[in-house]
């Protein structure tokens, strides 16, 4: 048998597509999950650190978007 130890990164801040303070699990180094609304959010650092959404095609056709772009 071999035994592989597996270390998620969790950190706790923003959702800026549910808007809520929450958990982020690391998937990678860049990529993190909200545990409230399961969004994928990239890791951004720049003076602070954000996390903003992972964009990508709806199958639908429809537009994405983050809930405080709206507001």
């Amino acid at each position: 048998k071999v035994m592989v130890k597996i270390q998620a990164e969790v950190v706790n801040g923003k959702c800026p597509t549910c808007d809520q303070l929450t958990t982020l699990v690391g998937l990678t180094p860049e990529l993190f999950r909200c545990m409230t609304c399961g969004s994928d959010l990239e890791q951004h650092v720049n003076g602070k650190i954000s996390y903003l959404p992972v964009m990508t095609a709806r199958s639908d056709g429809g537009v994405p978007f983050v809930k405080e772009w709206l507001e």
